[in-house]
């Protein structure tokens, strides 16, 4: 078979002015692999930076304050100077502090005798961090009992040693940690993806305006259009919580009936963003382009579901804050793991209220009944 160049080159020039004129298309081809190289260059990583550290002084001398001096010198550590341990255990709880040093009453005493311990208290809702800051904060500790002991001309040490616990996480195992994030991957595909292709299917096939000569009001068919999908989203976080409970032995400190109740707040909120995306590009393909590149990306990558949001720079920080994943992500696994903390159960579901009320109010307008 001999090909011909004139006809090969007029191929390529019709296929290539195709290209131009679908701009979803195209866009999609330039702007997903800046999207992504964002997102993984800055959203990445790994490392603990800035680890807020409560310590709890319950013997005061000049002992105690160089066997913590340390921490204070540390480039990956914070601590926090408490009077305490309900006031560690508080801010611990509030996800204020990653871990808690408690310095014994009797310290002084002990440290003379060659017994002395401090309790190292680690949130282990993410055992990657807990176990970097495990690793931090021993070594800031043990450089400066070091130092103690240079002084002392004390060659085999203070005798010191560091006790560990970790909290909420007693398995320090990461599906714990996982599974839960993993419900909210769950409920941000089902519900931006679903919905992302309704409004469009629609618009593509000619028959969303033949209901702009009926007496349906837009925020009726709004509603019409998130009922079905929502029964679907809830069967699907049955399933997962069952998965959780029976197959990943995942515990549920906190009240099943919050977790479902924020679980289908959170659904709607996805439900109505694939709504807006569907209503904007009345395009199939450009809708579940979109909802990748607006939903479930973002809440992979800068939601808190791999890493600590503490760790990337201030402007993806507040990026991550503006998405409803977030706020979803950290309830969820303090639910699970921590139990009902009141004041974040509260302002994460008022946050999603307010989503979910600015999502449905913008599908709503963008279906007023007109032609463009």
């Amino acid at each position: 078979m001999i090909l011909s160049a004139s006809r090969l080159a007029a191929l390529v020039r019709k296929e290539t002015r195709q290209m131009l004129r679908d701009r979803s298309n195209l866009t999609v081809g330039l702007l997903l692999p800046v999207v992504m190289v964002l997102l993984f260059g800055y959203g990445l990583s790994f490392d603990v930076t800035d680890a807020r550290i409560a310590v709890v002084m319950e013997d005061n001398s000049a002992a105690t304050a160089s066997a913590v001096s340390g921490l204070a010198g540390s480039d990956y550590l914070r601590p926090i100077w408490t009077t305490s341990m309900v006031e560690a255990e508080a801010l611990i709880r509030a996800g204020e502090a990653d871990a808690i040093l408690r310095v014994p009453a009797g310290f002084t005493r002990d440290v003379v005798s060659g017994r002395a311990e401090l309790q190292l208290i680690l949130n282990g809702v993410d055992p990657n961090s807990a176990q970097a800051i495990e690793g931090y904060a021993s070594g800031a500790i043990q450089m400066a009992l070091a130092h103690i002991a240079d002084r002392q001309g004390n060659p085999e040490g203070t005798g010191v040693t560091v006790v560990q616990r970790i909290w909420f996480n007693e398995a320090n195992t990461s599906t714990w940690f996982l599974v839960p994030g993993l419900i909210v991957l769950v409920m941000t595909l089902i519900g931006a993806f679903l919905t992302s292709l309704l409004i469009a299917r629609e618009w593509e096939r000619g028959t969303l305006e033949s209901l702009f000569v009926t007496p349906v009001r837009p925020l009726e068919l709004v509603l019409a259009k998130l009922a079905p999908y929502v029964a679907v989203g809830a069967l699907d976080l049955v399933l997962c919580l069952l998965a959780a409970k029976f197959l990943f032995d995942v515990p549920m400190r906190g009240s099943l009936a919050l977790v479902v109740l924020s679980s289908l707040l959170y659904l709607v909120v996805s439900l109505s963003l694939g709504l807006v995306i569907s209503c904007a590009t009345r395009n199939q393909f450009a809708a579940s382009q979109v909802a990748l590149l607006a939903s479930f990306m973002p809440a992979l990558m800068l939601s808190g579901f791999v890493f600590d949001l503490r760790n990337v720079p201030v402007v993806v920080q507040v990026i991550g804050d503006l998405l409803p994943a977030t706020h979803f992500m950290g309830l969820l696994k303090t639910l699970f793991m921590a139990g009902d903390y009141w004041p974040q159960v509260l302002r994460a579901n008022a946050i999603l209220t307010g989503y979910a009320v600015l999502l449905i109010w913008l599908a709503r307008r963008m279906l007023a009944k007109s032609l463009d």
